[in-house]
């Protein structure tokens, strides 16, 4: 006779059962026992059934099926991973959309996919892999060279669609496929879509949540089993909801928005967790703000952060995709692990500290604070809206920098945009004219720069303990470069505000 029971957890504190717990036969073919999801965590049903070996397929319930809430990252796995349903901490396959790799990445990830599946084995799927690079790229380092070739040698093999290469170094311009930074390009070629899973061997993958799908970085064993197979098995992670309501002051930028997020919940804060923003402030940001939230959830150890869409992400797809896409959204019964609400109309601009994201304080608390130099760049800080901002503050301003500022562009997209866009206010003056105007460095090739260090040639590189005031997304102890360097993580709003001053500054005094 069949016997079950069930119950609900009166805590969030999990309630296992171990292999040992139900018995060895409980886990082979054999046994007459079988469990059906019996690990749950807190305020989720947790339930153990045990039946007899000759009962039959078992029956539909009586009363039809039953609709279980989800979160956006569980239905987007629920879909690829074929389920019904899913809840935290279980483990699926998932079906790949898009998976992504760089010249850091790739070449070891192509070497464990060729030593697991063979060296004449073809990756699952020719158009759903995208390799861009572009962090060590105009560099004379003859092992960063060497990468790209691995990553060229592979494409032609595989006759991949989506190879963005660059041949000549010297002049970026003469590449037509090159595009740069791959989280901006990712975007802007139309490879990020609502409702799809999208991998890639970069941490800072998690950018590609602001479009409404599950995006999270991966290393190179799981990319190269990705490679053969198209799929990955991954644990669901719990939600957490960041509630953020309020007009945006002027002065701000999404920058703030996550440094003020990560400072409230440290950098161990969403360890393993998804990162889910909404709020009338979040709906008001534009979808390269909205790809600045979602960069960063990585420092906080989040698994992936995730914007809904809305007509704010379609205009922006509108051109990019003609491929299907289908959004979905969190229920309004979904279980979050902690939410989390903010009055983004009383924040005020904020740095990150060295040596790291979490170590927040506001701007004007660190008016003392003499610095070197300013790095505006980087899939956090080098998009068009970041450079608009910071050419919208010198504007204001009317004056001229005092500390060598360096401007990156991610892709070449946004450098040709810094040369062609007019900036609001400024007279019909692009971003190029007003940052000539205002003495800083003429922008560079578009790369990542020197935010991940890199060569020692690379450009704008902290080569000595300098302190710099950056738009990236790290400051730990060497991560651009001098191990003794200095890094405040900022807004491109703080950043040229800073570079006018020599200070780490408030923007508030130059744009009120």
């Amino acid at each position: 006779m069949a016997s079950s029971s069930s119950f609900v957890a009166p805590s969030s504190t999990s309630i296992l059962r171990s292999k040992k717990d139900l018995g060895h036969s409980a886990f082979t073919s054999t046994s007459s026992f079988s469990s059906q999801r019996c690990q749950k965590t807190g305020f989720r049903k947790i339930c153990c059934s045990v039946a007899a070996p000759q009962q039959s397929q078992r029956q539909p319930s009586s009363t039809g099926s039953v609709k279980t809430a989800m979160t956006m990252t569980e239905k987007i796995l629920a879909r690829a991973s074929e389920k019904p349903y899913l809840t935290p901490g279980d483990n699926v396959w998932v079906n790949v959309d898009i998976l992504m790799t760089h010249d850091v990445c790739g070449p070891g990830s192509i070497g464990i996919f060729k030593r697991e599946f063979g060296e004449d084995a073809k990756v699952w799927d020719r158009e759903k892999l995208v390799i861009i690079p572009d962090h060590y790229i105009f560099t004379a380092d003859e092992r960063a060279n060497r990468n790209v070739d691995i990553l060229r040698d592979f494409c032609h093999e595989q006759n991949i669609k989506y190879f963005y290469d660059i041949k000549d170094l010297s002049n970026f311009k003469a590449n037509p496929d090159y595009k740069g930074v791959c989280h901006v390009a990712l975007a802007q070629e139309g490879h990020c879509r609502p409702g799809e899973v999208l991998l890639g061997t970069d941490s800072h993958t998690c950018t590609a949540g602001a479009f409404g799908q599950f995006a999270t970085g991966i290393g190179n064993t799981d990319a190269g089993f990705v490679l053969g197979t198209g799929k990955l098995l991954l644990k669901v992670p719990p939600t957490l909801r960041f509630v953020m309501d309020g007009e945006m002051p002027s002065y701000l930028l999404a920058k703030d928005l996550i440094l003020q997020i990560i400072g409230e919940i440290t950098m161990a804060g969403a360890t393993y967790k998804s990162m889910e923003f909404v709020g009338t402030t979040v709906e008001s940001l534009n979808m390269e703000e909205r790809m600045t939230l979602c960069n960063m959830v990585v420092e906080a150890g989040g698994k992936n952060g995730v914007v809904p869409a809305d007509s704010t992400t379609y205009k922006y797809l509108e051109g990019k995709t003609s491929l299907p896409y289908q959004p979905v959204y969190s229920d309004e019964q979904a279980r979050f692990l902690s939410e989390y609400r903010f009055d983004v109309s009383k924040l005020e601009p904020l740095v990150a500290k060295p040596h790291s994201p979490d170590n927040r304080a506001l701007a004007r608390e660190c008016k003392d604070v003499k610095i070197d130099r300013v790095y505006i760049g980087s899939c956090t800080g080098g998009k068009t809206e970041d450079f608009m901002a910071a050419a919208k503050l010198f504007v204001a301003s009317g004056k001229k920098v005092k500390v060598p500022t360096f401007l990156v562009p991610a892709t070449q997209k946004v450098w040709m945009d810094l040369y062609s866009i007019p900036v609001p206010g400024a007279g019909g003056k692009t971003c190029s004219q007003i940052f000539e105007e205002a003495g800083c460095d003429t922008p560079a090739s578009p790369s990542c720069g020197a935010c991940l260090g890199g060569p020692k040639d690379t450009y704008a590189r902290l080569n000595e303990p300098q302190v710099c005031v950056s738009t990236t997304n790290r400051n730990f102890p060497g991560r651009m470069g001098h191990k003794e360097g200095q890094i405040y993580l900022a807004s491109p709003y703080t950043a040229a505000a800073s570079a006018l001053t020599g200070y780490v500054t408030d923007p508030r005094e130059f744009l009120q």
